[in-house]
This record gives C-alpha cells, structure tokens and sequence, in this order.
C-alpha cells in the first residue's frame, strides 16, 4: 500500500457536505497543510478530480476501538481517517510515528487514545486477557508499556489520574462493570466513591472522562459522578424516561456502538459481510470474525437498544458514532475496523436519525466532543481528512460505502 502526494489537489463537481450540511460550495482546495478553499475556482497549478456525481465528506471519526497499525490501514481504506483508542496503548508517548506532523504515516487512520481504563484488579476487562496479563507497547515502537490502573479506594484512582495524563492519555477511561451483560456475573466492580473521586480529579486535570457501562444502573452510577461521555449504551432493558432525561440533564454524549449491543445479543456481521464493497477489503481472518458474534446477551432485544438511541437523540443528547472492534478473533465477532462504522451509521438511521444527522455523528459532532478541532468537518484551515464516495449518503445512507477515493492529511491513499 502506498501514497501519492501532490502539490495540491482541486476537487471539483462535488456534493459537499461539510460535517453539519451540505453546501452550495462544489469546489474544495487543499494539500497536505490542509484545507485551502472551498467554493471558488480550482486554481491553475492544482490536479483535479472531477468528482462529479459523488459526494465530498469529512474523514469518519470512529469514537470506540481498541487497535494496531494494520487496524488503523484497514479503518482507513473504509474512508475512517481517526480512531479513539477505549482501551490500548496508542497514548502520546506511543504514536509519533504515526502522528508526527511531518513524518506521520498516511497509510493508517490517526489515533488518540485513554490508555487503560481505571477497574479494579480483576474488574472487566480482565477477563478477557491470561491471568497475570501486561501488555507491552505497540509492537515495532521503543515506546513504554501502558499504566494499569487497578484502583479499589478513591485515593488509588486519584493517584492514577496525574500517571495516566503523564503517559499521554488523551482522555480518561472509567470501567463501570459486574460481568453481567457479558456473561461473567460477579466482577469486581469500581464503587461509587472511587468513581466519584477518579473523576473529579480527571476533571480538575482538565481531562474529558468516558465511562464503559452496559447497563442502566451502571449508566446511572457514570451519570452521577460527572462523567463526561457514555461509551456504551445500556443493553439491559429498554430505556425509562428517567434515565434519558438523567442524561439530557448531565450534558453527556453517548456512544451506542449498537453494533456490538447486535452482536452481544447473537446477530452476526453476515449482511454487512456479503457487501461486496466490503469483502472486497477482508482478509479471511476478519471476514471470519465479521461474520461471527459475541453471543453473550441474546435475551437482550435489539429493538431496545434502537428505541434508546433514538430516545437519545429526540432529547437532544449528543450520539456518537463507534464500534468496539478489537482483533480479528471470532469470540470478539460481528466486528470489523472501518466497514463497521458504516453499518452503525445504517443502525442509526434504522433507529430513526436521518442520514445527514448519522452522519454528523461520524463527523462534525464527535470531533466537537472530543476536543479534535482541527478535524470533522470540512472548512478552510482544517485538516484535509476527506472522503469521497459515489451517490449521496445525505439521503441513502449506505451510499457511504461507495468509496471513490480518501484522504489523509491531503494524500491520496492509492489502494483503494
């Protein structure tokens, strides 16, 4: 897999829809410095590309993985140009080679990441990993291993937090967890008061917080410690009035990763696999796992979890587009970096979002939350992370696998 650079690039006859909406404007300028203009005439000494018939998106922004560098290549290929690391080692202290401003590499989709979420020794997820599991930094990197932050007393994830900022986490992650959904009743679980207090001192860092919580009463314990974003949407039931408005109220987003609330409750990525526009991208390995599924909550009822989402957004709670993909292993199933983010845009619109509503929650509205002003939208001074694809996804939203081309930073990916 390569590059092409070029010196700048004029894409012309194109829909645009900028992150929020689609403009008038159907000229975009730019390189790799960013985005020059939009509207106007291409300049004289620009290449062209005509994208007539297509339409001109911000890069998507997947708002939950866990990743490695051919992850980050695959996540590209299928237009997702960022990745927010949930759990993982792609801190700061461990990601200028692919980061860097001028030596970073644009054949993967930039990342950030919290590191290691704050749970009690033995709280989710240590029971997916060996006992006695510690992970090393990414493979290929003289970088350090990441900081695990077992932590059963406030004064323990207090102390954390100064760690974490210090390793290069770009937000902090709080597991609130008993193994219940997952088929490992009886974890041990952060209490309310080490939670309160691990995210209080995250906030008076100046650190956005996320919390991993899959049911309601866990969501009401993430609420009410201040967390900042939800990372998961509750599967347990469906939604109460109260537990919306308890959310509206907090000025949290969520991330409902309905993708992997379907697999948790048994439904495979066979549709999604049988997309020629995907397979063509798959490798055995990941068509394997994509055609697979958790299977760890199949009394849940996917109808619920869409009736929250849509709860969600009519009551004006920021929803977040992310998937949960990890490794292509079949226990981890339903999953695949990059073309998942396009069914969860599918599940959001089934849910009752409109296209363009979807799609500004793989754009414009997780780059807001996350503090990533430079990205998810398309806007003179930004950076040109673009996608472009054949149809328009503003009203068939699955036109958005239709991939023509993408950008990184203004250089052309060419093995797409």
């Amino acid at each position: 897999m390569s590059t092409t650079p070029a010196p700048s690039t004029a894409l012309i006859n194109a829909r645009v829809f900028d992150g929020d909406r689609t403009l008038e404007a159907t000229t975009v300028v730019f390189d790799s410095t960013g985005i020059l203009a939009v509207g106007g005439n291409a300049p004289a000494s620009a290449q062209v590309v005509d994208a007539k018939g297509g339409t001109l998106l911000p890069g998507l922004i997947d708002a939950h993985v866990h990743t490695n560098v051919e992850s980050l290549a695959l996540a590209l290929r299928f237009g997702v140009t960022t990745e927010l690391e949930m759990q993982g080692t792609y801190t700061a202290d461990n990601r200028a080679h692919i980061t860097a401003h001028i030596t970073a590499d644009d054949t993967v989709a930039d990342v950030r990441s919290s590191g290691f979420g704050i749970t009690p020794p033995g709280g989710h997820p240590s029971e997916l990993f060996p006992e006695g599991f510690r992970p090393g930094p990414p493979p290929g990197t003289s970088g350090r291993a990441p900081l695990m932050p077992f932590s059963t007393t406030p004064e323990e994830a207090v102390a954390f937090i100064p760690q974490l900022i210090e390793r290069g986490s770009d937000y902090i992650k709080f597991m609130v967890d008993d193994g219940s959904v997952e088929g490992h009743p009886g974890l041990p679980m952060l209490d309310r008061a080490t939670l309160n207090a691990g995210v209080a001192e995250a906030k008076r860092h100046g650190k956005l917080t996320v919390a991993h919580a899959l049911t309601i009463e866990a969501t009401r314990m993430a609420i009410e410690a201040g967390i900042d974003g939800l990372v998961h949407l509750f599967m347990d039931g469906p939604h109460t009035d109260e537990i919306i408005t308890l959310i509206r109220d907090s000025g949290a987003f969520v991330v409902p990763c309905v993708v992997l609330n379907a697999s948790m409750k048994g439904i495979t990525g066979d549709q999604l696999a049988d997309d020629p526009r995907v397979a063509a991208q798959l490798d055995e390995a990941w068509t394997k796992t994509l055609r697979s599924s958790f299977n760890h909550y199949p009394q849940g009822k996917i109808a619920d979890v869409l009736g929250s989402v849509r709860a969600l957004y009519d009551a004006g709670v920021d929803v977040l587009t992310g998937i949960d993909a990890s490794m292509p292993m079949p226990f981890l199933g339903g999953l695949a970096h990059g073309a998942s983010v396009h069914h969860e845009l599918q599940y959001l619109v089934r849910a009752g979002l409109t296209p363009a509503q979807a799609l500004r929650a793989a754009t414009a509205t997780t780059a807001r939350r996350f503090g990533l002003n430079d990205r998810g939208r398309i806007a003179e001074g930004l950076r040109a992370d673009l996608l472009l694809v054949d149809g328009d996804p503003t009203t068939t939203i699955s036109d958005t696998l239709n991939t023509r081309a993408v950008w990184r930073r203004g250089t052309r990916l060419t093995a797409v």
